[in-house]
């Protein structure tokens, strides 16, 4: 990939990356982090990459500095823990969105990030398979479990019959 295919690559793939870790760690500035942090690994690597490879690889690498910053800031104890409060003045549409949000909180990563990248991102088992290095049975599993959890939250919210 040439520089020219990789600023073309920034131009189309940098909010999906961005909204992807966004939605795991629900901090903007770390997500700019992690995303800055995810485009310079690519750029260091931009020659060995083809450029009709890059959504998977960009993809790929934000989710294992996501996966790094995660167990980081584990570590050091900085993850800051927000309290979930529900507002029902809004309206319907945003306390469905805000128990959506909860009930992904309440997932294992690995879940949250399956049905991420499917549902919210649009990639096929296969795309996600090889972004979370898992095969794709694994993929379908994770993804159908993460999916009965959140119905079961969703049921116990009674917000589904």
């Amino acid at each position: 990939m040439n520089a020219k295919e990789y600023n073309i690559a920034v131009d189309t793939y940098s909010d999906n990356v961005y909204r992807f870790v966004l939605k795991h760690l629900k901090n903007e500035m770390s997500a700019k982090d992690v995303v800055q942090e995810t485009f310079m690994k690519v750029w260091a690597k931009h020659e060995e990459i083809q450029a009709d490879k890059v959504k998977s690889y960009l993809f790929t690498t934000a989710y294992h500095a996501l996966v790094d910053w995660i167990k980081k800031e584990k570590r050091n104890g900085d993850i800051e823990h927000v309290e979930h409060t529900m507002t029902s003045a809004t309206g319907l549409e945003f306390d469905v969105q805000e128990i959506l949000r909860e009930a992904l909180e309440r997932l294992p990563e690995i879940q949250k990030t399956v049905v991420l990248l499917r549902d919210y991102e649009g990639y096929n088992y296969a795309e996600i398979a090889e972004i979370t290095k898992l095969n794709e049975s694994q993929v379908k599993v994770y993804i159908f479990r993460a999916r009965q959890a959140l119905k079961a939250y969703l049921k116990s919210r009674e917000l589904v019959a």
